[in-house]
């Protein structure tokens, strides 16, 4: 399979460029697909994904977050929780007509607009309803990060919280650097020990946003009314399965949950791919033909 893709830049409300990856679609598109990556991660983990949605006939964008993957500029770092989240809000409403960034080629069009969120990026998603609602037509999260079980220790946290207050750009080791906490696939292992783009580090600010949106979300499940998929991996050391449905549960929508036993938390690095890429097709498949 080809890298069939294009790297765009998008300019922001506040100035800040950022990338993202353009994946045309097979065809006249059947819906636009936004996909939102972890805190670690970006959009080159997701490629083959990314690809095979665009071979279904979607038009696939993925954002790189401010400050991570291939935007060097503030690396690590971001203003504020809120800052992200109407980061993606200017991108979606540009499908809208609301022409934030004229020289991006982003059709107006009455075709469907999904959100696909993966690990940290889940809680921007959910968020997103809350804070700008009515931008999407369905969400479909891919290990989403609410409840995560690798956590800084009390005393880091602690040296987080004072770096805020004196000095907020220090940066903090994020606590998964480990690549066998992502996957058991030897040949990912590898590229995640290699990878150039994933963030190791980022600041005291970004890490106390990170729980203030937290606090956010408490309140988002009643703001979530469009359908949802969510997709969990049995074997996920990152995040807590249990207490992810019993929040996902909470949503004012349909919610279809599926649950692959054997599989580590990126299910992009599973020995078969296909498996949870075949499902993500088929349920946006779906809420297309609705």
């Amino acid at each position: 399979m080809t890298k069939d893709f294009f790297l765009e830049t998008y300019l922001a409300g506040d100035g800040y460029r950022w990338q993202l990856r353009r994946y045309p679609p097979a065809g006249t598109a059947r819906a636009h697909v936004v996909c939102l990556h972890g805190i670690q991660s970006h959009g080159g983990w997701y490629e083959y994904g990314c690809q095979r949605l665009a071979e279904a006939g979607f038009a696939v964008w993925f954002l790189d977050r401010r400050g991570s993957g291939l935007n060097q500029e503030a690396r690590g770092d971001a203003p504020s929780f809120r800052r992200l989240l109407d980061d993606v809000a200017e991108f979606l409403r540009d499908f809208q007509g609301v022409r934030t960034n004229p020289s991006l080629p982003i059709p107006r069009s009455p075709i469907p607009l999904f959100l696909v969120a993966i690990s940290w990026g889940g809680k921007l998603a959910v968020a997103l309803q809350r804070r700008h609602p009515g931008l999407v037509d369905g969400l479909a999260l891919l290990c989403p990060g609410f409840f995560p079980r690798v956590r800084p220790t009390p005393r880091q946290r602690l040296a987080v919280l004072w770096s805020r207050l004196t000095a907020p750009g220090r940066l903090f080791p994020l606590p998964l650097n480990d690549p066998e906490l992502f996957t058991a696939t030897p040949r990912w292992q590898r590229f995640l020990r290699d990878d150039p783009l994933a963030l190791h580090q980022a600041t005291a600010r970004f890490l106390v946003e990170s729980v203030r949106l937290d606090g956010y979300l408490r309140w988002a499940p009643r703001h979530v009314r469009v359908p949802v998929l969510l997709q969990l991996a049995g074997r996920d050391r990152i995040i807590d399965n249990a207490r992810t449905r019993a929040f996902v549960g909470r949503f004012a929508a349909a919610t279809e949950v599926i649950e692959y036993p054997e599989a580590h938390h990126t299910l992009e690095f599973e020995p078969d791919p296909d498996r949870h890429l075949g499902d993500l097709i088929r349920w946006l498949t779906g809420r297309v033909r609705e």
